[in-house]
């Protein structure tokens, strides 16, 4: 069974994200969406609440398991099984990036990661950005799937 994690803090989850997650259930027996939890870094939603939004998302895809940790992506990975981790990317920076943590994880867990490029009508869109339009009381509605916007009552 070929078994990926979808790391990030997903703070909150895009349709960008959900983008990266629908092409690459093609490629993988299940996806494991790893909400990440830093509390070194202020959310702008609890780590409960975002796992919510997206298990609503995918509540009808039994092939997505949403959870929330809070040490290494590969502690992730070996808990779950998975043999690769799966990142979206928006950005020749975003590459430099996570090529280099994607080494990382090669080198400390064996695990390869898959990168998918962002499809071109999302690569403006990012969490912070919609965070700083949610605090400034703009409609987000486009950005984020339905079903996370109801769950987590983002638009409000």
């Amino acid at each position: 069974m070929k078994v990926a994690i979808f790391p990030g803090s997903f703070d909150p989850f895009t349709v960008g994200h959900a983008s990266i997650v629908e092409r690459g259930l093609p490629m993988f027996d299940r996806i494991v969406i790893g909400v990440g939890v830093n509390d070194k870094k202020r959310s702008f939603y609890d780590p409960e609440q975002r796992v919510e939004a997206i298990r609503r998302v995918y509540a009808n895809e039994p092939r997505i398991k949403v959870v929330a940790y809070n040490d290494l992506t590969i502690d992730l990975v070996r808990r779950e099984g998975a043999q690769f981790i799966l990142r979206g990317l928006r950005s020749v920076k975003d590459f430099e990036y996570e090529r280099d943590i994607a080494a990382m994880n090669k080198r400390l867990a064996g695990v390869e990661t898959v990168m998918l490029f962002t499809e071109a009508h999302y690569s403006d869109i990012s969490s912070s950005v919609v965070r700083e339009l949610i605090a400034y009381g703009k409609d987000v509605s486009a950005f984020l799937p339905q079903p996370a916007q109801t769950e987590t009552n983002l638009l409000k």
